[in-house]
């Protein structure tokens, strides 16, 4: 018997320190994160929330999760499918920077 899996993916604009700093932002037209199998079996669930630091070529530097889905396989899956994601680099002062951005996504059968 096959699940039927939605994803839902909320980008989150970080506050930022200064008026002039754009957060990076999350292409998610071209962005496939895999459900774990295990987390299918045992039908796992919940939203996990990543905040990334993007760096000014658009690429992941770091990675945290600010609150977990409540599962540790659902957590890093959602931090290994998205840091392959494309990003969308942040500025500062008009300029491509590093930059903090928040991702909610969410895991449902």
């Amino acid at each position: 018997m096959f699940k039927t899996v939605t994803l839902a993916v909320a980008l989150f604009a970080a506050n930022a320190a200064f008026a002039s700093e754009v957060p990076a932002s999350l292409d998610t037209s071209a962005c496939k994160v895999d459900y774990p199998k295990s987390s299918l079996i045992n039908e796992e669930q919940g939203t996990v929330q990543v905040k990334f630091l993007v760096s000014a070529d658009g690429k992941v530097q770091e990675s945290k999760v600010e609150k977990t889905s409540g599962f540790k396989t659902l957590d890093n899956a959602a931090i290994k499918g998205l840091s392959a994601c494309k990003f969308k680099p942040g500025s500062k002062d008009g300029s491509p920077a590093s930059t903090w951005t928040k991702v909610e996504y969410t895991w449902k059968l």
